[in-house]
């Protein structure tokens, strides 16, 4: 090797001799300020990929706690609409039932003058789970039913009876036979008010209306 080569590696591999060569040409004062520079640089990088670590890890921390805690709310809201759908459900199951006796309490002079107790009205509900009965699969037949002297009566109730009303009912005339194996003797329609169309449509139909007036 020769001394020009040697010259540079020793700049470029010692310290000591750069600093002393760098004094002689007079800018030892500047490389030892650059290196104190560079030492106080990269201690602000490392220390900046700390704070960017320490940052990252307690964001995935908070997006962890969130995403739990909001976890936690949809299944503590779900559990209280089910409650209340429950809740809404029931009332309005009852609320139907209260009104169904109060309209037949109204014309229990009417129904018994036909042979009907309204205390003995009795509620017929099934599911005509194959479709063998309606043509509908897993379509529910809700009908009220009254048996005197061995023969079946249908009782439908309404606050008020529209022609929507009156077809399916005759519907469930035909259904309730084939289920139970037994014609039919009286199908009642009992109504506070029925639309005229209905009642024209019931009587086409052999369904007996009782009801409070007939709206035109």
């Amino acid at each position: 090797m020769n001394l020009r080569e040697e010259f540079l590696r020793l700049l470029d591999e010692d310290r000591e001799f750069r600093l002393m060569v760098a004094g002689k040409l007079g800018y030892g004062d500047v490389l030892r300020r650059l290196e104190r520079h560079d030492r106080k640089f990269n201690k602000i990088v490392n220390e900046i990929k700390k704070l960017r670590e320490d940052f990252n890890t307690e964001m995935s921390k908070l997006r962890e706690d969130f995403n739990a805690e909001m976890k936690k709310l949809r299944e503590d809201f779900n559990k209280l609409s089910m409650r209340v759908e429950v809740t809404i459900g029931s009332m309005g199951r009852r609320w139907g039932e209260d009104l169904e006796r109060m309209v037949l309490e109204i014309f229990r002079e009417a129904l018994e003058k036909r042979g009907i107790e309204p205390g003995k009205v009795e509620k017929l509900r099934f599911t005509d789970r194959d479709g063998s009965i309606t043509g509908v699969r897993g379509r529910i037949v809700d009908i009220d039913v009254s048996v005197r002297d061995g023969k079946l009566y249908l009782v439908e109730v309404k606050s008020r009876a529209e022609l929507d009303h009156v077809e399916a009912l005759y519907e469930k005339v035909r259904a309730v036979e084939k289920y139970l194996a037994k014609s039919v003797s009286g199908v009642f329609l009992v109504a506070v008010n029925v639309d005229k169309e209905a009642y024209d449509r019931a009587r086409e139909l052999g369904i007996e209306v009782i009801c409070g007036s007939i709206i035109e």
